[in-house]
């Protein structure tokens, strides 16, 4: 298995040399161990500091993933059920007709609350209590249910007020005794990062040319319904402390490694950790909901929680693949077939583009051959 940890390393040597990244982690699991762990590049490009291992980077939608994994975790031990009504244990939610949302809605991004208020600012994303008393008060687009369209920043609010009020802890508490804790990655994988880690943190870029991109976008896109431009995707918002130490489980802050073990412990065990049963694996990686996205307009097969397949061109030809990708590029994806879990980190914004991620794991798919 050293042959991978040669080949990711040189893939992540040559993005960062080639100019097309300012800082990479690439990590990989294989039957729950750890055969490559590569980082090149740097963590801050004002200060030069080195981006290593254990360097937090904010990676946008990757923490929905993370999430995820945690509702698996409480179900697995009874505290939830994914067909528990969201109104059972936050009656207010129930407002104009969203009583018989499910938790397995809240995951399948079905419960038809996609939107946010067109002034929407990013100080309210850092207000817990205000960006849920909106939601529970939200008209749905449509039936839960009965469709499905990307909650890009209402994911995280309503899973992460489920989890909240099914524990009565804080969700950042439950993550590190549920997960972050007993896989040793408590310092690595966070959804609001402690100020005493603020400095470790690395500091996100822009691509060239991303506000002229962003401009030129029609003002009336659905998504924009969902994350206007005020808190659009960029380096200035991600970079912000009160953003980083808030609980927005909509993205996460997280080092490759981290994240790739706790798929790892997904799919089986991790040094005498596994955080769901294999049939339970089976549940939440089968398809769950399928449709035309109601945001984007494009076809979506979406699992209990995980995009369905690998976050790769030819994304339906890995059905046995779940995981999760984010805009700024970075992503992760575990297959049940081979065992192998792949996760990328970034600190270059690409909007969307993985090329990063498809470099390693192709890479990691040709030494496993």
């Amino acid at each position: 298995m050293s042959d991978i940890q040669q080949k990711v390393q040189e893939v992540v040597d040559e993005l960062v040399a080639s100019g097309a990244e300012r800082g990479v982690q690439a990590a990989v699991y294989h039957d729950g161990v750890l055969v490559a762990d590569a980082v090149a590049g740097v963590a801050d490009a004002a200060t030069g500091r080195p981006l290593t291992s254990d360097t937090p980077i904010f990676s946008t939608s990757m923490g929905k993933g993370v999430a995820a994994t945690l509702v698996h975790v409480l179900v697995e031990r009874g505290l939830l059920d994914y067909d528990t009504p969201i109104a059972e244990l936050w009656p207010e939610f129930a407002a104009h007709g969203k009583g018989s949302a499910t938790v397995r809605h809240a995951l399948t991004h079905s419960v038809g609350v996609p939107g946010v208020p067109e002034d929407l600012k990013p100080e309210d994303l850092f207000d817990w209590d205000r960006m849920c008393s909106y939601i529970a008060g939200a008209e749905p687009w449509w039936e839960p249910g009965t469709q499905t369209g990307y909650h890009t920043l209402t994911f995280g609010y309503i899973v992460g007020e489920v989890i909240r009020r099914a524990t009565g802890k804080p969700v950042g508490q439950v993550l590190r005794e549920e997960i972050s804790g007993p896989l040793g990655i408590a310092d690595e994988l966070y959804f609001g990062v402690p100020e005493s880690r603020l400095d470790a943190v690395a500091k996100l870029e822009d691509i060239p040319g991303a506000a002229e991109m962003m401009a030129a976008m029609p003002a009336d896109l659905p998504m924009f319904k969902t994350a206007p431009p005020s808190v659009a995707p960029t380096a200035a918002l991600y970079n912000r402390p009160d953003f980083l130490t808030s609980d927005i489980l909509a993205g996460g802050t997280m080092t490759a490694r981290a994240v790739a073990r706790m798929y790892a412990a997904l799919l089986g065990e991790v040094d005498g950790v596994r955080l769901i049963s294999p049939e339970r694996l089976r549940e939440v990686t089968a398809p769950a909901a399928t449709g035309t996205d109601q945001v984007f307009g494009f076809p979506a097969t979406r699992t209990l929680g995980y995009d369905f397949g690998a976050p790769i061109k030819n994304t339906g030809d890995t059905p046995t693949a779940f995981g999760f990708a984010g805009t700024n590029g970075a992503a992760v994806s575990a297959d049940t077939a081979t065992g192998t879990v792949v996760a990328v980190t970034k600190t270059l914004i690409a909007m969307g583009q993985f090329t990063a991620y498809e470099k390693v794991a192709e890479a990691v798919a040709e030494a496993l051959r």
